[in-house]
């Protein structure tokens, strides 16, 4: 049971691109709902009313094609506008006069992670903080040094129980269903370990570049951008043991332990790429060495995945856009049939986007006198994607005050724990072309465990799935 729900939700940063590309979409949906019974307040500095926020708003559903002119009038009946300066404290008095009677804000930071101290003060001086809940976007700092800073400057104003680090990535359906899948199948526990799990692998392929965010991708690259937060994410689901419940500090606290076993990465277990034609974005420097492409080998020191590799690729324009698990297990202890061959083993597959499936690869028998096989999907579960975007879960969860789906401070550090010593490396990354799948050097990460998994475009397309 949570212990309230909130009253009022405060958008900062009303006026930029995350709440154009996001944030709106996600309250209609919640209008839609009938989950959206609040005042809507949007902060920002533009000297705009609150007639023009709802032209923005109508603009950016318009633009989503969400046209739907009932869910758009309620949700434009909530909406209203504080215009100012995040510095100037006449902003947080007026923004303390348009909550009226609400208590229990929902303050949603969609702002640079610069002001997110100056925003937290404040709200806490003008009696905002006080029952008030605050969300905040990924990347939560540069490294464990600015994570652990701007931890202690947000619990300055607001307690830990009440910072909601977002990350949409876990809002997903298929993500969370990776934990559903694991603990409500009995016969997955027996193999779930290293006696039978042979390796998994996790890729993240986008088949197109930075978008025009080049400035923003400089200050990050892959390795920030989503493998210390995305990709972790999704390992500690897969490696984690059984949490003490399905609530959100259960399932956190389960997270975070498996993730202080993974041991922190050496340059040698990375691999960086860049792809070409990067340079050449708008917002990129003309010698940039930042990453749009890391390869990682990963080893937990767990006595369930002792020995097994886990090994991770994300990347911008890449042959597709897909976000896929693999778990290949071992081979059985007497092989009779297919030794003489280089048979692939049984796998079992997550995909998690864009389509949503679960396969289980299995050796059959082919048709004829001799003995030999070849592989199959034995089991197999295909749907579209998410029915309930991410930020519209997200957003309805954080006013409830479920915090299952959001990020902890200790599940930060620890995540930023095993990339630190690869942040900084002298190397140069490795130009691959567009198209392809990254730099030929992230091979040897797989070398010894049969290469990349193949991804099954083929099949997707012959199955008419985009």
């Amino acid at each position: 049971m949570f212990e309230h729900r909130s009253d009022a939700l405060i958008l900062f940063g009303a006026t930029g691109d995350l709440a154009y590309q996001q944030i709106f979409p996600a309250l209609q949906a919640l209008a839609r709902r009938g989950r959206l019974d609040v005042p809507v307040i949007g902060v920002a500095k533009p000297d705009w009313t609150t007639d023009q926020l709802r032209a923005r708003a109508r603009e950016s559903l318009a633009a989503h094609g969400d046209r739907d002119a009932q869910a758009f009038d309620r949700l434009a009946a909530r909406l209203s506008y504080v215009a100012g300066d995040y510095r100037d404290p006449a902003t947080f008095r007026r923004l303390r006069s348009a909550l009226g009677r609400a208590e229990r804000p929902l303050c949603y930071l969609a702002i640079p992670p610069s002001l997110f101290g100056t925003v937290a003060a404040s709200l806490a001086v003008s009696g905002c903080a006080t029952h008030g809940r605050l969300v905040v976007e990924k990347p939560f700092g540069r490294d464990t040094a600015t994570a652990r800073a701007l931890n202690a400057t947000l619990h300055a104003s607001f307690p830990e129980a009440s910072i909601f680090r977002i990350d949409h990535f876990l809002g997903k359906e298929p993500v969370q269903n990776l934990v559903y899948f694991r603990f409500a199948n009995a016969f997955l526990e027996p193999i779930w370990n290293a006696a039978h799990v042979a390796h998994v692998q996790i890729t993240m392929a986008e088949d197109f570049g930075v978008r025009g965010r080049g400035a923003f991708y400089e200050e990050v690259g892959a390795l920030r951008d989503v493998f210390q937060n995305h990709l972790l994410q999704v390992l500690s689901l897969l490696a984690m043991e059984a949490p003490a419940g399905s609530d959100g500090p259960a399932i956190d606290a389960a997270k975070v332990a498996v993730l202080r076993q993974v041991r922190p990465l050496r340059a040698t277990d990375v691999v960086c790429g860049q792809y070409r034609g990067y340079r050449a974005e708008h917002g990129v420097a003309p010698d940039s060495q930042v990453d749009t492409y890391v390869a990682a080998r990963l080893a937990i020191d767990t006595p369930r995945w002792a020995g097994v590799p886990f090994v991770i690729r994300t990347g911008k324009c890449l042959a597709t856009t897909v976000t896929e698990v693999r778990i290949t297990l071992r081979g059985p202890s007497v092989d009779l049939f297919d030794a003489a061959i280089d048979a692939p083993r049984n796998a079992l597959t997550f995909r998690l986007s864009p389509d949503v499936g679960i396969r289980l690869t299995a050796r059959v028998k082919t048709p004829g006198e001799r003995m030999v096989g070849e592989s199959v999907g034995l089991v197999e579960h295909r749907r579209p994607g998410d029915e309930m975007a991410p930020y519209e879960r997200l957003l309805g969860d954080a006013m409830q005050g479920d915090r299952t789906l959001f990020g902890s401070e200790a599940g930060v550090e620890a995540a930023w724990r095993i990339v630190d010593p690869v942040l900084h490396l002298d190397t140069a990354p490795h130009a691959y072309a567009v198209g392809g799948w990254g730099p030929a050097e992230a091979n040897r990460l797989v070398a010894d465990v049969g290469g990349w998994a193949a991804l099954d475009v083929e099949d997707r397309v012959a199955n008419g799935i985009p």
